[in-house]
């Protein structure tokens, strides 16, 4: 069987089999669900998920966010490519003020709601060619700030590093959805499908002492991940199973104290309702996965955005 067609039989027995799998799925979840100091984080450090692979970050007053996404467009949006832009409302309950902003890739759940909060806090954003260009569409490309790998960047007290990686190829292994380089000409045309990948980074951040790496896609390029021996781990889960053997390799090389699971939640539902999983996410398994290569990680969850 190829590559392509046992994906395919696992999606049809996921897909078959799928409400056993949210409910092992939620159990697993609830055991794994802590507050933000089992983190073990220095005190002057806060880390809070913002949904699917958005974080924000704090420490001595300066805010720095990652991935942030709250305007959660339905599913009919992207079936039907509709032109959706920012909650504004939901950006301001949800997402703090931001002195920077990091994009790890511009799938829309990575960067729909960036031009926004960028324009709303008047922060810098970096990443990729690609989101420069989605700023620019935004009349905002004086704030963007394209990003040199390995090289450190600081704000305030955070000192960040951009780390090349790569996106799962979610199309049964073969491909990544809506990959290659952003390149809408205007805002009027930003349906999800033109929210394309752009160059894929992880990002590690230093502060206070301590360490945090943020991986928001599901693969990477294994010589490119320099560091080792992090603190926290941010990944994201979703589409591991399309890359093989993700988590191994990944926690080989980071050796992490703490991984806490993002990425995980069906974005498709708004922020406040009763949460939902992804499809295919198995929170229930991650746990193992980590097991089998650092057993003494401690793996766990944040509470939802309130």
């Amino acid at each position: 069987m190829t590559s392509a067609l046992r994906h395919l039989a696992d999606v049809v027995g996921y897909a078959a089999t799928r409400r056993g799998h949210d409910a092992a799925d939620r159990v697993a979840l609830g055991h794994l669900t802590r507050g933000p100091q089992a983190l073990g984080l220095p005190a002057a450090v806060e880390v809070r998920w913002l949904g699917v692979a958005g974080f924000a970050l704090s420490c001595e007053g300066t805010t720095v966010l990652i991935d942030p996404y709250a305007t959660r467009l339905g599913l009919g949006h992207l079936l039907r490519r509709h032109v959706v832009g920012p909650d504004l409302a939901a950006i301001d309950r949800y997402v703090p003020r931001a002195d920077a902003i990091l994009v790890g890739h511009t799938h829309f759940d990575h960067a729909l709601d960036v031009p926004a909060i960028a324009r709303r806090d008047g922060c810098p954003v970096y990443g990729s060619t690609s989101a420069r260009h989605l700023l620019g569409l935004h009349g905002l490309a004086e704030q963007a700030v394209v990003v040199e790998p390995h090289r450190t960047v600081e704000v305030g007290p955070f000192e960040i590093t951009f780390v090349p990686s790569a996106h799962a190829k979610l199309a049964l292994g073969l491909a990544v959805p809506n990959g290659g380089e952003l390149t809408c000409d205007h805002v009027d045309g930003l349906t999800p499908q033109a929210y394309c990948c752009g160059q894929v980074w992880g990002i590690h951040v230093a502060v206070a002492g301590a360490t945090i790496y943020h991986q928001g896609s599901a693969d990477l390029v294994d010589d490119e991940v320099r560091h080792h021996d992090v603190d926290v781990f941010l990944c994201g889960i979703a589409g591991r199973q399309f890359t093989d053997r993700y988590t191994e390799r990944i926690v080989s090389k980071l050796r992490p104290r703490t991984v806490v699971i993002a990425h995980h939640d069906d974005f498709f539902r708004p922020l406040g309702a009763e949460s939902g999983l992804a499809f295919g996410v198995d929170v229930a398994r991650f746990h193992d996965e980590v097991a089998a290569v650092a057993p003494d990680a401690t793996v766990l969850a944040l509470p939802a955005p309130v």
